[in-house]
């Protein structure tokens, strides 16, 4: 999930909304990397996301691969975009969070 997120935030350093409409290959790996993010979401124990991730909607995340991989020609773009601006953030504060704590020398 992490890789995704850093991912995702070099993909889109320095663009716009519309260059990563304007850019078919940038969007595609846009939607990728969150379909990736998602599906990785599924296999987090639930007893990490209540305790690192409690505000973050787990079941939305998951649900987010779904419609990626079957309503691909309906995405609304800016609602991907409103993901990146406003909740990345907060998911990559939760899994930082669980790296830390479950990570091989980080506190357990």
């Amino acid at each position: 999930m992490k890789k995704c997120v850093v991912e995702i935030r070099s993909l889109l350093a320095g663009k716009s909304f519309d260059d990563m409409l304007q850019r078919p290959v940038t969007r595609a790996a846009f939607e990728r990397f969150l379909e990736i993010l998602s599906e990785a979401s599924r296999h987090v124990p639930e007893q990490w996301k209540a305790s690192h991730g409690p505000t973050i909607p787990w079941r939305k995340v998951a649900d987010l691969g779904n419609h990626i991989r079957h309503a691909y020609h309906r995405l609304d773009a800016e609602i991907l975009w409103s993901i990146y601006e406003h909740d990345l953030g907060g998911l990559e504060v939760a899994i930082d969070r669980m790296l830390a704590a479950y990570e091989p020398g980080g506190p357990s």
